[in-house]
Order: structure tokens, then sequence, then C-alpha cells
């Protein structure tokens, strides 16, 4: 289970990782090619969206890295996915249920590393 874990945890950090990222360091303009919903969101929104998702790795990574407070990597994980769930409501407010797909995929690879956090 452990391995199952990190390989979830991987995941789950190389996109959030990239994503949080470019949220962090680049211009509304840099991103909407990629992001449509920065046009209507305040840059501090799309900044703090961003410094969530890279704390959220590191609630995945260190805790169970250090073997320290172990039960933040699934309080990480929760929040991944309430993070997701907003998310997911953004797009379909905006008419972009076509777009949920992705919220879907990373709603269930964060239940899963909720799941494996709780079981070893």
């Amino acid at each position: 289970m452990e391995i199952a874990y990190w390989i979830v945890a991987a995941l789950l950090a190389v996109f959030y990782l990239y994503s949080g990222g470019k949220k962090v360091a680049q211009s509304r303009e840099q991103l909407l090619p990629m992001m449509g919903w920065v046009d209507t969101a305040p840059m501090w929104l799309v900044r703090l969206v961003g410094v969530v998702e890279i704390l959220g790795v590191a609630g995945l990574v260190l805790p169970p890295l250090t073997g320290t407070a172990p039960v933040l990597a699934l309080a990480a994980a929760l929040g991944l996915i309430v993070l997701q769930v907003l998310a997911a409501g953004l797009h379909l407010s905006r008419g972009e249920a076509k777009n949920t797909g992705l919220n879907l995929a990373l709603i269930v690879l964060a239940a899963a590393a909720a799941w494996l956090a709780t079981v070893w």
C-alpha cells in the first residue's frame, strides 16, 4: 500500500506543482490560453489557488516522508478534493461541462491518496 500511495502522490505532485507554479509565477495573459477562468477572477485569487496547490503537494509528500504528523497527508488529500470540487463547480457555472473531466480524474486520484494515507 505504501508504494501505491507514493505513485498516486507523485502523480498529484507533478500535476499540482506544474499547475500551481504557473498560477503563482505567470501573468494573466500567459495563463489565459490554458485557463480560461482567469479572465473573470482577480489575480490575487489565481495566485492563492496556486499557493494552495503547492501547499497541498507539500502536505501529501512531507509528512509521510519525514514520519511526522502523517495525518497531514490525509488532510492535504481532502483539501485537494475540495479544491477540485470547487473547480468543477466553477467550470459548470461557466457552461464548461466538457472541462470537468480533468477535475473528476483529480478528485479520484486525491480520494485514492486519502484512502491510501489511512491504510498504511
